[in-house]
């Protein structure tokens, strides 16, 4: 029987797989195959980050899954093309398929894969399967982007169907898969990482009351008001077909966080200055401060603002940071400490679980002022009014500054009222010449 190859990237599960269905349907005997790319890899500095421990845990899940079902999956290490070269050498597949990836590096590796394949006669199948709407699936009449979330909300529901979130297939699939020698996946320590400390993982199981009052308690960090799902969305162990589903079932907020979600990947997709520059190029004149100290005192939550310090803390200890609390810190680098975007976008692209390039531009952009959809570049948080407001009696600060209150808790880094006229003045010079 001939074999097919179906490649695992931003999808980490074998039910409702679209690329993984149509391999499923091609004819052929299906052979997983998961690349731990050394071109992504050798880019993180901590060896025990929790991303590739996260993915390293699904492939050990879904390999174990495979077994039972008489196959198993192909673990690979090294630059993808090299790889392909490998396996196509061995086991003679006569396509490759997959899902689409629309990050700038992935675009890029999967035409240069592509080229590579046909040019030995093997054909390269992608698919839709990270969105409901892809970046080409909602554009203004004139044919061109949206730059601003509203009217692209309104366009994305007006184009989506409750079809589109019909399932790839059951939570067991029918093979036929491949049933020849597979080796065994490779120990951990292989890619020259180690096992987190303590690290505990959320669940993947939608929790229904959480999103049910998703509207009413997600700006509250003490309390479990949000999903805790992104994650799950990020690496693919969780369908957004599932995520939009429950959605309309059961809280609209939530549903605007998914398009949220989508809007972020278009933008990323039409507009790939954003990785490095701002979205509105005049914001590049910005003259920051840029002070290493202050930039060392924010990382280690040491700013004298507990409400900073404690998302700083809670992304240190545990690779995530609730997302009020994420707004309030990146307006606090930004503008309080007249610190470029860029580091603090490149400091969360490092520690969160959940990272998503796309997500993690949009959002640092929008903190800044300087990104598509931008808040006004005189609107500036205060630490002590968004405390007030989502942390009144100080739960979530306690949780992660104990010391809060004491001599040992340090004095605040800056004057709110003084870092607020700073910051005016300084992007209304940057801005003057517009």
């Amino acid at each position: 029987m001939s074999v097919n190859c179906f490649w695992f990237r931003r999808d980490l599960r074998l039910a409702d797989n679209k690329g993984l269905e149509a391999a499923l349907r091609s004819g052929g005997e299906v052979l997983p195959v998961f690349i731990f790319d050394t071109t992504i890899l050798k880019k993180l500095r901590d060896k025990s980050d929790r991303r590739v421990w996260f993915i390293y845990q699904a492939l050990v899940s879904l390999d174990a899954q495979l077994k039972s079902w008489g196959s198993g999956l192909l673990v690979e290490y090294g630059e993808p093309e090299a790889v392909w070269k490998k396996i196509v050498q061995q086991y003679r597949p006569e396509a490759v398929y997959t899902n689409r990836d629309y990050e700038p590096y992935a675009r890029e590796r999967d035409e240069r894969v592509g080229k590579w394949l046909a040019s030995k006669g093997i054909a390269f199948h992608d698919f839709k399967d990270q969105v409901i709407l892809e970046p080409s699936e909602v554009l203004k009449d004139n044919g061109t982007p949206y730059t601003v979330f509203t009217p692209y909300k309104k366009r994305w529901l007006s184009a989506f169907s409750k079809s589109m979130l019909a399932p790839a297939q059951s939570d067991k699939p029918e093979g036929p898969w491949y049933s020849g020698d597979i080796p065994e996946l490779m120990p951990y320590s292989r890619l020259g990482f180690s096992p987190p400390q303590d690290q505990d993982f959320p669940e993947r199981k939608i929790p229904l009351k959480i999103i049910e009052r998703y509207d009413q308690t997600r700006d509250f960090p003490a309390v479990a008001g949000t999903s805790r799902l992104s994650v799950h969305l990020r690496f693919g162990t969780l369908s957004i077909r599932k995520a939009v589903e429950m959605a309309l079932r059961l809280n609209d907020t939530w549903l605007s966080e998914l398009i949220w979600r989508e809007f972020y990947m278009m933008i990323l997709w039409h507009f790939p200055r954003v990785v490095g520059h701002a979205f509105r190029p005049e914001y590049d004149r910005i003259a920051w401060r840029n002070s290493e100290a202050d930039f060392k005192a924010w990382c280690e939550g040491r700013t004298g603002y507990p409400i900073v310090d404690a998302g700083m803390r809670e992304l240190a200890r545990t690779g995530f940071m609730h997302n009020r609390v994420r707004m309030i810190t990146a307006s606090f680098l930004t503008k309080h400490l007249l610190i470029d975007w860029r580091w603090g976008e490149a400091w969360f692209a490092e520690k969160l679980l959940d990272f998503d390039l796309s997500a993690n531009n949009g959002g640092w952009q929008w903190s800044a002022g300087c990104g598509c959809d931008a808040a006004p570049y005189f609107r500036v948080f205060s630490p002590d009014a968004q405390t007030a407001k989502f942390d009144a009696k100080a739960e979530y600060i306690r949780k992660w500054v104990p010391e809060w209150g004491t001599a040992a808790y340090p004095p605040p880094i800056v004057d709110h009222a003084l870092a607020r006229k700073r910051a005016i003045e300084v992007y209304q010079a940057a801005l003057k010449n517009e």
